[in-house]
């Protein structure tokens, strides 16, 4: 079963967003090279959501991702998801 770690936006300017963006890529092109990465990006209204390919991935990536750490991210949920398409 995969894991969809949802992010909702901590309201964090562009610049500070960009600012942590550097180590935040760093994390996730860690997990991208894993193989751990089904999908990762923002929403309009700069929440965020990243697609793993298990859950222990996802609560790894949440104990090391900056934007959680500093803030960015104001709250975030790890649901199970049970991907049917494949």
């Amino acid at each position: 079963m995969k894991a969809v770690v949802i992010g909702e936006s901590s309201g964090a300017t562009m610049e500070t967003i960009m600012s942590v963006y550097p180590r935040h890529k760093v994390i996730v092109d860690k997990y991208v090279a894993q193989g751990e990465v089904i999908g990762i990006g923002p929403f309009s209204d700069r929440g965020n959501m990243a697609i793993f390919k298990n859950r222990e991935a996802a609560e790894q990536f949440v104990t090391e991702d900056p934007f959680i750490l500093e803030g960015l991210v104001k709250s975030f949920v790890i649901r199970d998801w049970n991907d049917t398409m494949l």
